[in-house]
């Protein structure tokens, strides 16, 4: 197939990128580099010996977008393309509104008129808010906890209102908390700025970038204080998509399927393993906790299993080491490349 990867120049865009080329299938990519970097797609040459057409422009300039589905005969969409950090989202709602929702309705709107129905979005396991119970299944209340996670659902409901209106086929994966990189070192999470998520935090204080991390919150009921999650190798995850590209719903019909691994790790655990992969210790100081942040949350992969024939295969211990052979071979990312 050809397929358009939104926000493709991202962390977990280019993995899915190399995953879908190494498939066989044509890629192109539009991405408006607002927290990534084209280098990313140069990585992506090196490791398949393929180049990836680049858009560099938003998905809300609906003129250029509608040119391109024009002259490309796309046959499938895969929609990364959105801003993600939850304590941002608190503090910039309409930015966050405006952009994830806006952006996803231009492009459904472009690909209705170009007849291109089948659609892989990239959602999140945040729409689940402060789980009642964990694991989590697909059939736990929607009730997200910050503006970040309402965008994802609000979403997800467009796309559910979508799908009966024609020959839609939308698969919306609800994954966890993707780490690790690419095992030739030269794929991984190369954040603008100062990171938002725990794993290229790490990462950067292990190869000496950052002082020292900040753990936000250490008194949550939970193994040792400190935040629970489901951390799944991004090659993991990456291969979800393909897997859910293959196995997408009948016509008229969208569905939601958790990608995560079953198992939770806490925040100190995650540090743990990092030192032991990467023989360096990692200093912390504990903080606050971040306004939108739960104590714990990690999913029932189950779904996943039956209906698109995916698990996640690799460890923890697997993700930390492929992490660290990325950043201790480009310690300031894609600026190294």
């Amino acid at each position: 197939m050809h397929v358009l990867v939104t926000g493709g120049c991202g962390y977990i865009g280019t993995h899915t990128v190399v995953e879908l080329l190494g498939a066989g299938h044509r890629v192109t990519v539009v991405d408006n580099l607002s927290n990534a970097s084209a280098k990313a797609l140069d990585a992506v040459e090196r490791v398949t010996g393929a180049s990836v057409p680049l858009h560099a422009w938003d998905l809300r300039d609906v003129d250029r977008l509608d040119s391109l589905f024009a002259g490309s005969s796309f046959d499938a969409v895969i929609h990364f393309a959105g801003l993600k950090a939850v304590a941002e989202s608190v503090a910039q709602p309409l930015r966050y509104y405006d952009n994830n929702v806006g952006s996803t309705i231009a492009l459904c709107e472009v690909m209705a008129r170009h007849d291109v129905t089948r659609l892989v979005f990239s959602s999140s396991a945040t729409v689940y808010g402060d789980p009642a119970t964990v694991p989590i299944t697909e059939d736990a209340p929607i009730r997200p906890f910050n503006p970040y996670g309402r965008t994802k659902a609000v979403i997800e409901q467009i796309l559910a209102d979508l799908a009966p209106t024609g020959s839609w086929r939308i698969c919306s994966l609800r994954y966890f908390n993707p780490i690790g990189a690419h095992p030739s070192g030269e794929l991984g999470e190369s954040p603008n700025g100062v990171p938002n998520n725990l794993a290229p935090y790490v990462a950067q204080v292990a190869v000496g970038r950052r002082p020292a991390l900040q753990i936000t919150g250490a008194d949550y009921d939970t193994v040792d204080g400190t935040g629970v999650r489901d951390y799944i190798h991004v090659v993991d995850l990456a291969r979800g998509h393909l897997a859910a590209l293959d196995h997408l719903p009948e016509p008229g019909t969208a569905e939601a399927i958790n990608l995560g691994t079953g198992r939770g790790t806490s925040v100190l655990e995650l540090v743990t393993a990092f030192e032991k992969a990467s023989g360096r210790s990692i200093p912390y100081e504990i903080v606050g906790r971040r306004p939108g942040d739960i104590a714990t949350c990690y999913a029932d992969p189950s779904l996943a299993a039956d209906v698109l024939r995916w698990r996640a295969e690799l460890s923890i211990e697997e993700a930390c080491a492929d992490a660290w052979r990325w950043q201790s071979r480009h310690p300031n990312g894609f600026e190294d490349a």
